[in-house]
């Protein structure tokens, strides 16, 4: 079988021409002539323009930093939605409204997943059972006034607290929330740095829970903290470490003789039963094969 050859640097300009382009081309790829005249009119928009979407709890934090592939209430994601504006619009909210033909999608709102599922409303239907319509109607039945989930987020909060911001630069550097750098590439969303995949109450940075205080950072070692931090905390409590130490390898040797003592008892019982098959099939031969008497 021929072994199929690829060029790694072809793979990377695709990979950038997809971060850049997105779906804009239809499906087609752009010449490059059209790609260099897309970049030259697209891409200083994006830079200036650029809209920053987080699932933001009512205590100020951004419970989840929405990106390209982040799936909309819709079911299409955030990269299929209007992302790009040569104006930025006056009126707020800003509406980043479905693209894909036919949804009825006004403006892209975010839904959490319960493990890898939509969450329910209180309807007991999922959020994919009911509509992209304003109102969030029911598909499947007549009660329910519109999608309300009780979800709780991992933030404490539940998720009918919680609401989808769109907002721009100045205004997300207005409340302190990281805005990361200008980059080309299309639908960003909130993205700014690898920790905006890991949820609100995950990051350390101002859109998450924050830094820890010196006075946590500070505060000294105990026996209820993890051995790393106790063998390498500083000289002062030189005599509780030595004292906390002693008594966790204590602990420690009681634990390994426990395991070892174990393991003594499981070889044991191991040796038993191997010895009982050996006689149980020795049985057996004797029973099919009996020894001829010797009596005339």
């Amino acid at each position: 079988m021929e072994r199929l050859r690829v060029d790694a640097q072809a793979l990377e300009e695709y990979a950038e021409y997809r971060r850049i382009v997105g779906d804009d081309d239809g499906g087609k790829l752009f010449t490059p002539e059209e790609y260099e005249e897309y970049k030259r009119k697209v891409v200083p928009a994006r830079l200036q323009n650029r809209l920053y979407v987080s699932w933001r709890s009512p205590t100020g934090m951004d419970c989840k930093l929405v990106g390209p592939e982040t799936l909309c209430f819709c079911t299409h994601r955030y990269k299929q939605h209007k992302t790009d504006y040569e104006v930025l619009p006056e009126e707020r909210p800003i509406r980043v409204p479905c693209r894909v033909k036919g949804c009825p999608c006004q403006s892209y709102q975010f839904v959490p997943l319960n493990g890898t599922r939509p969450i329910r409303c209180r309807c007991k239907h999922f959020a994919d059972q009911h509509s992209a319509a304003p109102g969030f109607p029911c598909n499947s039945c007549s009660k329910c006034s519109g999608f309300h989930s009780s979800f709780t987020c991992a933030c404490g909060q539940p998720a009918y607290a919680h609401e989808t911001v769109v907002e721009t630069k100045e205004e997300r550097l207005a409340q302190g929330k990281p805005v990361g750098q200008d980059v080309p590439y299309a639908a960003m969303g909130g993205l700014t740095g690898f920790s905006s995949l890991a949820e609100g109450y995950m990051r350390l940075d101002d859109s998450g829970i924050g830094a820890p205080s010196a006075e946590v950072l500070e505060a000294p070692i105990t026996s209820m903290d993890h051995p790393f931090l106790k063998v390498f905390q500083g000289p002062s409590s030189s005599a509780q470490t030595m004292s906390q130490i002693a008594g966790s390898s204590s602990a420690t040797g009681q634990v390994s003789h426990g395991k070892q003592s174990e393991a003594d008892d499981m070889a044991y019982f191991e040796k038993r039963y191997q010895e009982r098959l050996k006689m149980e099939k020795a049985a057996k031969r004797k029973e099919r094969n009996p020894v001829p008497s010797k009596k005339p």
